[in-house]
């Protein structure tokens, strides 16, 4: 079929017809299906199973230093665990701190800890300042700047490109406001887009010239591991190393955790930085905490025993996930493809496929699934106060149900796509 835009008005509402048709014979098959957030399939958790036996009522609770997991101690985490987070995120054992089990809640934290107290060595607490604003890279990650939004903070969207976000524009407004204070990143496998940054993005952080001295750049590594092929991983280049050769390596913090790796609700999170700043993380916590959960420390230390553990084990849950991203992408790719509706990103690996469809139809698009049974991410979500300039990015989120649901799920979503698009077409 020919591009939407081309067809005359006489074809346009014919076409309406028929897909209308299609989206009805949809609501009348009772559908119920969440595809709101990226959750791990019951088979991914499944794969993990036997990590639940390593650490019984028969096993040494003793961590590799002869600390008793089930008591005070380790307070920045056993050093079997911390070896292998060491390893994935290429940082030294000083330079690393493990938490609970979400890496959420410590980003939540250390945003409020540079509010209320400061966090880089010698940095005025956020709290003290008449104005504070945070870059947000966009398409984004919605809980990134439901964060910043929690604590007043001023969002500014800026837009990705396919080597990460648009570093002229991050350099010029970083060197030019004082009050911009930093930037979230999602730097493998961004969330939506899939986008690994280049290494010249990554450099181009690591030496960029900042108005705020206390300029912090979080780093949210979430998909560090997760390949779709492992075959053609992705490569991304060490940012703290790279602050490090630049001459500040304060200026970032480096997140990461297990919860799509091993069980969402109880795997195990971290937190990554340069000495000085770990330090004042660690003074603060102190306050905060006597420390972590140092079984669920041992439990994932001793079932995987070393990176190339975690590796193999993400080997499998590639075989599970690449049918269900290729699912969605050959339904896009056939219903979609060359109509001028929708544009969409192949990602190499991540959580995530970010589908573009025409302006001003993203909204009329989720409505219409959920209105059928198909509860899709909110429109505009992936965007600053939920404000989506254009009305156009839709994050899809495939891990979480069956293939055959998946086949049902995204075929709605292509005829939903196709209706919003018609609609518009026939109100110019």
């Amino acid at each position: 079929m020919s591009l939407f835009s081309e067809l005359s008005r006489n074809e346009l509402e014919k076409l309406h017809t028929e897909l209308l048709g299609q989206y009805e014979d949809y609501q009348g098959r009772n559908l119920r299906l969440d595809m709101s957030r990226g959750k791990p399939s019951p088979d991914q958790l499944n794969l993990v199973s036997g990590m639940l036996d390593v650490v019984n009522s028969t096993a040494s609770p003793l961590s590799a230093d002869g600390v008793d997991c089930r008591n005070y101690g380790d307070f920045d985490g056993i050093p079997e665990c911390k070896a292998i987070f060491c390893d994935m995120l290429g940082v030294s054992f000083d330079e690393l701190f493990i938490c609970g089990n979400s890496s959420l809640s410590i980003m939540y934290d250390a945003i409020g800890k540079m509010v209320l107290h400061g966090v880089r060595p010698g940095a005025t607490p956020w709290c003290k300042l008449d104005r504070v604003k945070f870059l947000c890279p966009v398409p984004g990650y919605d809980r990134h700047f439901a964060i910043t939004e929690r604590y007043g903070i001023e969002m500014i969207p800026v837009d990705m490109t396919p080597e990460g976000p648009d570093m002229d524009t991050v350099e010029r407004l970083a060197a030019s406001d004082a009050s911009i204070k930093g930037i979230w990143c999602v730097p493998k496998y961004s969330n939506p887009d899939g986008i690994t940054y280049s290494d010249e993005t990554v450099r181009r952080f690591a030496r960029m010239k900042t108005a705020a001295d206390d300029f912090m750049i979080m780093w949210d590594n979430a998909y560090a591991v997760h390949d779709l092929h492992p075959e053609h991983r992705d490569t991304l280049i060490n940012i703290l190393d790279e602050c490090k050769k630049a001459g500040d390596p304060n200026r970032v913090m480096i997140f990461a955790s297990t919860s799509k790796i091993t069980y969402a609700g109880a795997g195990i999170a971290v937190f990554a930085c340069a000495q000085e700043v770990m330090e004042r993380m660690k003074k603060l916590l102190t306050i905060q905490t006597i420390g972590f959960d140092k079984m669920n420390m041992l439990r994932h230390a001793r079932y995987f025993k070393n990176l190339d553990g975690i590796m193999a084990h993400m080997d499998k849950q590639a075989e599970l996930l690449r049918p269900k991203f290729k699912t969605v992408l050959d339904a896009f790719e056939r219903e979609l493809g060359g109509k001028g509706v929708a544009e969409w990103i192949n990602p190499n690996g991540g959580y995530f496929i970010s589908l573009n469809v025409m302006d001003g139809c993203a909204k009329r698009v989720v409505q219409l699934c959920k209105d059928a049974g198909v509860v899709l991410t909110s429109a505009g979500s992936t965007y600053p106060y939920g404000d989506d300039p254009h009305d156009r990015n839709i994050r899809i989120a495939p891990t979480y149900p069956s293939i055959p649901e998946l086949e049902c799920a995204v075929s709605l979503l292509c005829v939903c796509t196709k209706l919003a698009a018609v609609e518009k077409l026939l109100r110019s």
